[in-house]
């Protein structure tokens, strides 16, 4: 079943993340996707994340739907101009691809190429726009299809922004997106259970599915990292120290990802998983879930 149909069923809703490699070695996808198959119910394909040059996610999308798994098509705007955006989503849609997450994407000096230069033709919200012109069967200049798609849209939200102004300007762009078109949402990492209820409190007008970041913690040092460097995302001291003073830390790591979407079931209709590099435990931590 595609990701669509579960999300409107009420079912508790799982997504993960397929990362492609560097390179053409597809092996880690063939290993990845049998152990997430029946466990998730759909999984993201990254676009180049964090800037770092990659396979594809168009191509990725098509390998693990053809191996039996829902894919969502990450579709970043650093990269491609509106031609190029348009054309990948036409093709995905030929490839049998159904879900597609609009991202406008990090900047390029972030990742292994530097000096490469930013597009930004769209933005995320523009993208929303233009997938729903071509739903209805129309390029974004006006000019009609020969065969429309029908993709399911979703995007992203960030609800630990850590200032009044900047959390209300989370709400202004998550409305836009969904006025656009945006029919689910998937969150940066929570770790702050009181604050994402609090969030979900404030969004629960907005009618459209919220799908909670898990993100798996490796070591004290990769959570400090996170609250230094990442926006929106804290790490509470008790769980830096836990993951400080554990003898086993992959599995502390699972424990307190498990703990967190227990806490996370009843605010929000589902998870997103994003594991990087930790795909294969996906299964432990949502057996620890009790999911």
């Amino acid at each position: 079943m595609s990701l669509q149909p579960v999300l409107e069923s009420g079912k508790f809703v799982v997504t993960a993340e397929v990362g492609p490699l560097k390179g053409t070695d597809i092996t880690e996808i063939e290993e990845v996707v049998p152990l997430l198959k029946g466990k998730v119910d759909a999984a993201n394909v990254t676009d180049q994340q964090s800037s770092v040059m990659r396979l594809g996610s168009l191509a990725v999308s098509h390998l693990i739907k053809e191996r039996g798994l829902d894919p969502i098509f990450q579709v970043t705007c650093r990269d491609r101009n509106r031609l190029a955006l348009q054309s990948d989503l036409l093709s995905a849609w030929v490839l049998g691809i159904e879900n597609v997450l609009a991202i406008t994407g990090d900047v390029p000096s972030l990742g292994d190429h530097p000096q490469a230069k930013s597009v930004y033709d769209l933005d995320s919200v523009q993208l929303l726009w233009v997938i729903q012109r071509l739903n209805e069967g129309y390029d974004m200049m006006g000019n009609e299809l020969k065969g429309k798609t029908n993709f399911f849209p979703g995007a992203v939200v960030n609800p630990g922004a850590d200032t009044e102004p900047a959390f209300e300007l989370q709400l202004i762009k998550m409305e836009k997106k969904i006025n656009q078109g945006a029919k689910f949402f998937q969150t940066q990492a929570i770790y702050d259970v009181d604050a994402f209820a609090k969030f979900m409190k404030r969004v629960e007008g907005f009618n459209t599915p919220v799908l909670a970041g898990i993100i798996p913690l490796k070591s004290a040092g990769m959570a400090r990292y996170m609250n230094k460097n990442v926006a929106g995302v804290f790490v509470p001291d008790e769980l830096i120290k836990r993951m400080a003073e554990a003898e086993d830390k992959t599995q502390t790591g699972i424990e307190i990802a498990a703990n967190l979407i227990k806490e996370l079931k009843g605010m929000c209709p589902g998870v997103h998983i994003m594991a990087i590099g930790w795909e294969k435990k996906v299964p432990a931590i949502l057996d620890a879930a009790g999911l």
